[in-house]
This record gives structure tokens, C-alpha cells and sequence, in this order.
């Protein structure tokens, strides 16, 4: 049911957005830090545990994607409300936090970059080889 994916779309988005709070008060801002990031990276964690433990039913697979599909826009109204430039103007714990999810993300892409296997499909296609090129002579890199 898709039901389920909404569900599960609403206990991530909850859990993040009481994160990001937990977050704020945590670096003197009286706002949500990062709750609507920490809650999508919830669901793609989610996502995947579901589908490694084969649980990924085809109900809870459409709710997700409906969701994910409204994601940015959604992302692009919250960006709208917010007051930029009065943030930074309150002090430098804006631009640390910035800083710091910044190098948190590509830490995390490093990270998942690291460890990813090549016998997933596409995934010499996302490496720059090409599937009919030549393979090197012994000896050298690729």
C-alpha cells in the first residue's frame, strides 16, 4: 500500500526535523538545522535497509517516489522563507554550521564512494568506463 511509504516519508521527516532542532539548540540558534536534510538522508537509509532485508514492498517503493518526486520543490519553499542574510548577519555559528554539513557530505560521499561495489550494474558507467572499451595491458593502470 502506498500508504506505508507515506508513513514511512512522515517518521523520517519527524525524527529529523526533532534532530534539527535538537541541533539548533545544541549551537545557540533558534532555528531547525538541517532537519529536512537529516530527515531525507533517514529515508534513503531506510529505503535501503528495506530493500537489503527484502521488505521493500511495491506499496511502500510508490510512496516513497511520489514523495521524492516533491522533494525540491518542497526544499525550494522552505529555502524561500528563510532570511539569509539576516542569519549570517547574527553571527559566525551560521557559517561553521554551514562549514561543518558541508565536509559532512563529502565525508559521506567519500565514504560511500569507498566502499561501493563495481558488480552493481551502471557502475562502470559512473566510473568514466566505457563497457566496450579495450582492457588495459597488464601492467598498467586503468
Amino acid at each position: 500500500m502506498t500508504i506505508l511509504g507515506v508513513a514511512l516519508l512522515a517518521l523520517c521527516t519527524l525524527i529529523g526535523v526533532f534532530l534539527g532542532d535538537l541541533l539548533g539548540v545544541a549551537l545557540g540558534v533558534k532555528a531547525n538545522v538541517g532537519g529536512v536534510g537529516l530527515a531525507m538522508i533517514l529515508l534513503i537509509a531506510a529505503r535501503s535497509w528495506l530493500l537489503a532485508k527484502g521488505k521493500l514492498s511495491s506499496g511502500i517503493k510508490l510512496g516513497v517516489e511520489f514523495w521524492s518526486t516533491m522533494y525540491i520543490p518542497i526544499v525550494v519553499a522552505m529555502a524561500a522563507q528563510q532570511n539569509v542574510v539576516a542569519a549570517v548577519k547574527g553571527g559566525p555559528i551560521v557559517l561553521i554550521a554551514a562549514t561543518v554539513s558541508l565536509l559532512l557530505c563529502f565525508a559521506c560521499v567519500a565514504f560511500l564512494g569507498r566502499f561501493g561495489r563495481s558488480d552493481t550494474p551502471g557502475s562502470d558507467a559512473v566510473a568514466g568506463k566505457s563497457p566496450d572499451a579495450p582492457a588495459p595491458p597488464s601492467g598498467t593502470k586503468a
